[in-house]
């Protein structure tokens, strides 16, 4: 069996919140290559730049400046080259109408942030087992 790095792209505006989770997937040990982005427009040039590996999956905030996650989840679900990518909202908003619509914009799951490191690590090692180890992705 060849193993191979995940490519993971992280689409949040907050460096801290970039860390932990770059913490959290150090963690759980998961062999990946993990790609950030502050907002939208960095993450679409990302996927639009030539030579560039598509993600495995995108874990994406929703409230970021310029192009923000719920703009960016349309943009690339309409995009007939991105939309296979699964999407993960991974945002701190508890919002009905986020959940809603996120999920009506075609997300693979809505996962709000938990406050601590231990959160964010039985958060992260959920997705990475259902992603990466549970279902085929497209």
């Amino acid at each position: 069996m060849i193993v191979r790095a995940l490519n993971i792209l992280l689409v949040d505006d907050s460096p801290s919140d970039r860390a932990l989770v770059e913490l959290a997937l150090g963690q759980i040990k998961l062999l990946n290559h993990l790609q950030m982005a502050e907002d939208g427009e960095e993450a679409l040039a990302l996927l639009r730049e030539p030579g560039n590996e598509r993600p495995d999956l995108i874990l994406l905030d929703l409230n970021m400046p310029g192009m923000d996650g719920r703009e960016f989840l349309r943009v690339v679900k309409a995009d007939d080259d991105l939309c296979t990518i699964p999407v993960v909202i991974l945002t701190s908003s508890v919002a009905d109408d986020d959940v809603a619509g996120s999920y009506r914009n075609h997300c693979a799951g809505y996962v709000r942030k938990p406050v601590d490191l231990d959160g964010l690590v039985r958060v992260v090692q959920g997705i990475s087992d259902y992603w990466f180890a549970i279902v085929v992705p497209p």
